[in-house]
């Protein structure tokens, strides 16, 4: 009796994970999670942009410590992209999926966002290089 009870629970907690999962279909899942990525991306990109501290970790190409200062004010566009991916894949699957794959993949990202603000660039002046002084205008003939 006791061992029916728990393979009948065993049987619906395995079901129950694949019953909370939409069923598969190939592009539907890319095209549900692309705007989210896209948008949590964005997000950490702006963020370490307007934070000195995080923009000296992505000068140095330490991407994660960076994305690691500013993570909690792009909780909103990650909730949502774990969100989706559960509903997508089954529960639990979109915490993973935050933690592996899409933290792989943010460094690159927010390299190729954030380069053209990392790079130094030479800015052109009007005034005349501090070691050249005025030429005198003293009469020289005397």
């Amino acid at each position: 009796m006791k061992a029916r009870l728990l393979g009948a629970l065993l049987t619906l907690v395995a079901t129950a994970g694949a019953a909370n999962a939409a069923p598969r279909t190939p592009g539907h899942a890319h095209a549900a999670m692309a705007p989210l990525e896209r948008a949590a991306t964005e997000c950490f990109a702006e963020t370490v942009m307007a934070n000195p501290a995080a923009m000296r970790h992505a000068r140095a190409g330490r991407w994660y410590e960076a994305a690691g200062i500013i993570g909690f004010l792009c909780r909103p566009e990650v909730d949502a992209m774990i969100r989706t991916h559960d509903r997508l894949f089954g529960n639990g699957t979109g915490q993973r999926y935050f933690k592996a794959a899409y933290t792989r993949h943010l460094g690159g990202e927010l390299a190729i966002r954030l380069q053209p603000m990392l790079e130094r660039t030479a800015v052109a002046t009007a005034e005349p290089p501090a070691d050249r002084t005025a030429p005198e205008t003293g009469d020289k003939a005397q």
